[in-house]
């Protein structure tokens, strides 16, 4: 999801999305240390970028209301 989309979404909302972003990474994770499948490489990255980019929008959204 690009960032512009991202930001639409409340704090809360953003939370909960991070929270599911994470636990998606945790079980690619778990799948590509018990199978070797190909595809996995490129969708933890993805997925890896995707919760960094929630979690940079919850820091400036952070650092915007403590000044």
């Amino acid at each position: 999801m690009k960032a512009a989309k991202l930001r639409e979404h409340t704090d809360d909302e953003l939370r909960q999305l991070m929270d599911e972003t994470a636990q998606q990474v945790f079980d690619l994770k778990a799948k590509q240390g018990v199978s070797d499948s190909g595809e996995h490489p490129l969708r933890v990255r993805l997925v890896r970028r995707e919760l960094a980019r929630i979690k940079t929008i919850i820091r400036e959204r952070e650092r915007k209301r403590n000044g």
